[in-house]
């Protein structure tokens, strides 16, 4: 079994990282993981077919420190994870009361170390927030912690709430805004900070899971995301964004057709490595 983790596992090229949500799903365990693989290496296994894990159930609870550096331990150098911010900050009533609970969480997953990050903050569709409280919010958020720099991530679905001056305030305070390639949430493409993050939620019950003529166009997208392009043929809300030489980019392959998410990622690291 330890063969399957001697080969080289693949390298973010040009800046982009491509992986799944999470890595702990069964129907996986017959067409990702090898056959008799123990589920407590599927993480080791995992972190070597892709460039980046979004961690989702931090969503529902933060983990011990601890955790978190048995996570990295457990990742090869150049692996990054992603993580969603625990909802009993999202859906707080009062977002300006929550910096000791905002503290606690990046404190606690700082122990990622080299391998943390963006840190993805996420407004469900039933949390109305209005641009001062978003803003007082952002304003909570670490930049640097341990000597390193944070990178934040804001998914808004409340579609009323998806303007021109969410994207200037998303821009203030550099932090990105979420694509996320879907017909049930907001989705735009404005480039809003020195990174982009895509959460492609679209994949079909086919071994690739997107077809290869769209697998090849998200590679081309993301090649230009990564050349510090807009690309005016994605939804935008916003003015134009300020030009840059080059963005990091992390595409996750989310929901939808689970069971094919790894399949997906795999073909469009294989095809950005080409």
């Amino acid at each position: 079994m330890d063969d399957l983790f001697a080969s080289a596992p693949p390298s973010a090229t040009a800046g982009i990282r491509v992986g799944i949500g999470g890595w702990t799903f069964a129907p996986w365990r017959s067409n990702f993981y090898p056959a008799g693989l123990v589920q407590r290496r599927e993480l080791e296994y995992a972190s070597r077919q892709l460039t980046a894990i979004e961690i989702n159930g931090t969503y529902y609870g933060a983990q011990k420190p601890a955790t978190y550096a048995s996570w990295r331990d457990q990742a090869p150098d150049g692996f990054m994870f992603s993580a969603k911010a625990p909802k009993r900050i999202m859906q707080s009533r009062s977002l300006a009361s929550t910096q000791a609970q905002v503290d606690d969480f990046v404190g606690g997953i700082a122990e990622l170390g080299a391998k943390l990050g963006p840190l993805v903050w996420q407004f469900e569709a039933g949390r109305r927030v209005d641009a001062d409280e978003l803003d007082a919010f952002l304003s909570l958020l670490p930049r640097e912690m341990d000597g390193r720099l944070l990178r934040h991530a804001l998914e808004v679905r409340d579609p009323a709430a998806v303007n021109a001056e969410l994207i200037d305030l998303a821009r203030r305070h550099q932090v990105a805004t979420v694509f996320t390639d879907s017909t049930e949430y907001p989705s735009f493409a404005d480039l809003t900070a020195d990174f982009v993050y895509a959460r492609l939620m679209r994949s079909q019950p086919i071994d690739t899971g997107y077809p290869p003529s769209e697998l090849a166009l998200w590679a081309e997208r993301a090649g230009a995301w990564s050349r510090g392009e807009d690309i005016a043929g994605l939804p935008h809300v916003g003015g134009p964004a300020p030009a840059l030489p080059r963005r990091d980019v992390f595409v996750y392959f989310i929901s939808s057709a689970k069971e094919r998410n790894p399949a997906a990622a795999m073909d469009l690291i294989r095809q950005l490595g080409a």
